[in-house]
């Protein structure tokens, strides 16, 4: 095991101590572990290869003799015992927003409450709102999260199942009986939250590859087995579906199976206007009826190749996957006005980034080194200001010292550049977390919402408002704050912040987080007309989460956004010019 892997258990044997109730003091001590392997800036596996784990602060004898078992087996039996002691259904109530590990104790010890059903039962029978530390409205929110948990329950973020689709798809391209194969669907829509993953393959022998789709490591249920069509269920929860048709047919059912419905609908529309008829079997022109009011008859069909040929037969330019969803898209498409969207290859750099200074998991020189491993230019690191105390912010002396390393690191190299920001709150009345003095020595900054998120629309709105004419901000983060499948986006209205940005010329940040993705791609189109910039960034607390960078430009795509309006494609030089600005 690596060394995130390693804290990510060591916090998760925290949180079972405090479900069990043990010693705190126990709990805190896994907790402080974690910590400390998070701010180890070496080689974890050397370090226990070379007996040197006694050289990190905190680790009695019982914790490193762990850590060297994790390290070296990838198994630990004092973790799996303790996990195996909790009941499943604890653990899935720590899913729920209103509940954490002392709650969860609470209600598991006085009202012996071991899973979301028993719990829910509680909640309406008015049981929990008499337990110390709780009340009528914790009841009301738990009963709140409870139904926002089951409405999420069939539901993945795009961001998450992305490889396991990826993993399917080149599966089937390897299959000899293979000739075309695509992801469809809403994922390859790119939209943020999916229900299921689909697939288009062309094949002269359809049988042969349903029956090795549906053998695939990880399927549990068979749900479907025909001749064109087969879906099975995988052992986490997603459904995936397989249509098998003719070469042939491959570019027309590619197309309807990618969708949306709404876009298909229009198509069809648009086809019928011009005496032709289009479906999943492909583009036929029309025969008209002989009589009034009788049924017109397929007649030859109009040979297309490819997704952009079967465009180019109905009068369209091609309209890329991301875009179909009949927002404008077809309209677009016959007046030739479909941009050209953003490449993620064209990304030079990034700035939403923590290390472990705050919150992150990864050094400063691991997040660098990372990032320009990636063949980016530049790197911003962006750690929390001092009012996220839950995340470890920095005050204005540790921002100071890390400026410095920054400017350390700097000379170190020649041909990559870290930028020194931060992620300064947003406080309750639109102030910041840090006064202008310490703003300006920053290279940028980046301003957001932590914490009183259930403001009115209009106390947020202008809370937001007021920090971005701060002269320093440069962008905002995370504009409405959301958490997807997990939280809702706080009220605020987005069409009087993309005014507001416009007007002060403050970046808005596309936060491609998995839970995040936001600002949402609804409102892309609107802010790139108004000249508001886009900033695309992982939010990344690890190194492994640069990878968001690549589902960031998939929404950027589905925003209509080109090159020219994401800051972080501009050059090392260029990006310079822009943050001085």
């Amino acid at each position: 095991m690596d060394k995130a892997q390693v804290s990510d258990i060591l916090e998760e044997i925290a949180v079972l101590l405090e479900l069990k109730g043990e010693n705190p003091f126990k709990a805190l001590a896994y907790t402080k572990a974690a910590r400390a392997l998070d701010n180890f800036d070496g080689d974890l596996a050397r370090l226990v290869a070379e007996d040197r784990l006694a050289e990190l602060p905190g680790l009695g004898d019982a914790l490193r003799l762990k850590i060297t078992t994790l390290v070296n087996t990838g198994r630990l039996e004092y973790y799996e015992t303790l996990r195996s002691s909790v009941p499943e259904g604890l653990l899935a109530l720590l899913d729920i927003p209103a509940l954490g590990p002392k709650k969860i104790k609470a209600l598991h010890e006085k009202l012996g409450i071991t899973n979301i059903v028993e719990l829910e039962a509680a909640c309406r029978e008015q049981k929990v709102r008499g337990l110390a530390g709780f009340g009528a409205k914790t009841e009301e929110k738990i009963i709140a999260g409870i139904e926002q948990t089951r409405s999420y329950s069939a539901l993945f973020r795009y961001a998450e199942v992305w490889a396991q689709a990826e993993e399917i798809r080149e599966a089937l391209r390897d299959h000899e009986a293979v000739i075309q194969v695509a992801l469809a669907g809403s994922m390859r829509r790119g939209k943020e939250v999916i229900k299921d993953i689909d697939f288009v393959v062309s094949s002269r022998d359809p049988a042969e590859v349903m029956d090795y789709f549906i053998s695939f490591p990880g399927v549990q249920k068979v749900t479907n087995h025909g001749t064109t069509k087969s879906s099975v269920l995988f052992e986490n929860g997603l459904t995936a579906d397989l249509r098998v048709v003719s070469d042939l047919e491959f570019p027309y059912a590619l197309h309807h199976f990618t969708g949306s419905k709404e876009h298909n609908v229009a198509m069809r529309q648009r086809a019928i206007a011009q005496g032709k008829k289009l479906s999943e079997w492909g583009l036929f022109e029309i025969i008209p009826g002989k009589k009034k009011g009788e049924e017109k008859e397929e007649g030859k069909l109009v040979p297309c190749r490819t997704e952009e040929e079967l465009f180019a037969a109905l009068g369209l330019q091609d309209i890329p996957p991301e875009l179909r969803e009949d927002l404008g898209e077809i309209d677009a498409a016959e007046k030739r006005e479909i941009p050209r969207l953003l490449e993620w290859t064209q990304l030079r750099g990034t700035f939403h980034c923590h290390t472990n200074w705050s919150d992150g998991r990864n050094t400063l020189a691991e997040m660098a080194g990372e990032a320009r491993e990636l063949g980016l230019d530049y790197l911003g690191i962006a750690d929390h200001s001092k009012s996220s105390v839950q995340a470890n912010g920095l005050n204005e002396d540790r921002l100071g010292e890390q400026i410095e390393m920054i400017a350390k690191l700097n000379t170190q190299v020649d041909d990559f550049h870290v930028f020194a920001g931060s992620e300064v709150d947003i406080l309750k009345d639109g102030r910041l977390d840090f006064s202008d003095d310490i703003l300006a020595r920053l290279d940028y900054v980046v301003a957001s919402v932590h914490n009183v998120m259930n403001q009115s629309e209009e106390e947020m709105t202008a809370r937001v408002l007021r920090a971005m004419e701060n002269e320093y901000v440069t962008m905002l983060g995370h504009a409405t704050g959301r958490l997807l499948l997990q939280r809702e986006p706080s009220k605020i209205n987005l069409e009087k912040i993309i005014d507001g940005a416009a007007r002060t010329g403050t970046w808005i940040e596309l936060n491609c987080s998995s839970y995040r993705m936001d600002l949402d791609w609804r409102w892309w189109h609107r802010a790139r007309d108004k000249g508001v910039k886009c900033v695309i960034n992982p939010d990344a607390h690890r190194i492994s989460q640069f990878a968001m960078l690549r589902h960031g430009v998939t929404m950027a795509r589905k925003g209509w956004l080109r090159r020219q309006d994401v800051m972080n494609t501009l050059s090392l030089e260029d990006i310079r010019t822009a943050l001085a600005r």
